[in-house]
């Protein structure tokens, strides 16, 4: 925890001062708020360990010195933060030197998936997805939620600086440090561990997603279905393309930093390494055709829900249109004789009424006939 604590020195405007220099008050222990998630200097794949000053152990790590219970030569350090004000990451990037644009992304986030090269490291922007579970689809249901991991990747450091409430590295770095060999290769072993991770997220939730559509698409067209025939699924579809909308603003920027990751020769990334991130780049393009392909086929759903109601409504003008038709035979005769003129056909006759109904009733069964046999009712 004490490297934590120098860490959380660092991130002082004051930051050329030695952590002895400083004087906090109570609102200003660097102990009870801070972005710092976990810290570590790694040698050889391996964390050493927690108890040296931060700034030192850089030095140390630049320079191949040995650091305390820690062996070997080669080294790097990797900070994580979960939302840290300008304030907090300020004395970060004075310390590592990052670009201030890249450092103005980081803090503000709401950026696109990129790549962004600079004279001494790399800043990397994922979009991370999560698959919100509902017991129902509905006009109004959240399926998906994004956030942001942005890494700096430098000779001596890696930076991961994370938004919203999911995608924590925790159990990353775990895993990463079970395996000494592959985090000896250095900070490119962790760019590429966390563009897959985020990648293999995206797998997970396009077949949760792939769910949602096959659930809207047998709604739409299943026989029988009132509501679906009549267009009451369309709130449903326009929400479910929403969330795929925002799922593919997530995956499509980011095929092409993937890309060059893996296929353009970067001194910061290790040559080994380098030929995951094109096994990286192959699961995006395959998630991004899986996205466009759920877009279009939530678009051919939606034109087709429309399309269905479309008919029915159809249906129903033609049936009352058909029932109009056979109403206007009774309305027509009666208001014929109800002008009450004195010579009128059978005005007198004994059997004029019953006549008159019998004849209204066989127009209307013949007219009746005629629109079923049609089709019309």
């Amino acid at each position: 925890m004490s490297m934590i604590r120098d860490l959380r020195a660092v991130v002082r405007p004051t930051l050329r001062k030695s952590p002895a220099s400083y004087d906090y008050g109570p609102a200003q222990d660097p102990a009870a708020s801070s972005a710092v998630v976990d810290c570590a200097v790694y040698r050889d794949g391996v964390r050493c360990s927690d108890t040296i000053n931060l700034r030192d152990a850089l030095d140390r790590v630049r320079e191949g010195r040995p650091i305390e219970s820690c062996d070997g030569s080669n080294g790097f350090v990797w900070i994580g933060l979960h939302e840290p004000t300008e304030q907090e990451f300020a004395g970060i990037a004075e310390e590592f030197g990052l670009h201030p644009l890249a450092v103005e992304d980081a803090v503000h986030a709401h950026q696109r998936p990129k790549l962004e090269r600079y004279d001494d490291s790399l800043f990397t922007v994922f979009k991370t997805i999560r698959y919100v579970e509902h017991a129902e689809l509905t006009a109004t249901s959240e399926v998906v939620e994004s956030g942001e991991v942005m890494v700096f990747t430098g000779r001596y450091f890696v930076i991961t600086v994370r938004h919203g409430g999911h995608g924590s590295l925790r159990a990353l770095r775990h895993r990463l440090e079970d395996d000494p060999e592959l985090l000896a290769k250095g900070p490119s072993a962790v760019l590429h561990a966390i563009a897959d991770q985020v990648v293999d997220d995206y797998l997970a939730v396009t077949e949760a997603v792939q769910d949602d559509i096959d659930e809207v698409e047998i709604d739409v067209f299943s026989a029988g279905n009132g509501k679906a025939s009549r267009g009451g699924d369309a709130g449903r579809i326009y929400q479910l393309k929403r969330e795929v909308l925002e799922f593919k603003r997530a995956v499509s920027p980011l095929l092409r930093p993937m890309q060059l990751l893996g296929e353009r020769p970067m001194r910061l990334i290790d040559p080994e390494i380098q030929k995951y991130f094109r096994d990286v780049a192959d699961h995006v393009a395959r998630v991004h055709e899986q996205v466009t392909g759920f877009d279009d086929l939530l678009n051919s759903i939606l034109q087709a829900n429309l399309a269905q109601a479309t008919v029915v409504q159809n249906e129903d003008m033609r049936k009352i249109t058909a029932w109009a038709a056979i109403l206007a035979v009774p309305t027509m005769i009666t208001g014929v004789y109800g002008m009450n003129f004195d010579h009128m056909p059978e005005l007198r006759w004994k059997f004029g009424y019953p006549a008159v109904l019998v004849a209204i009733v066989a127009i209307c069964y013949a007219i009746h006939r005629g629109f079923r046999r049609n089709g019309w009712l």
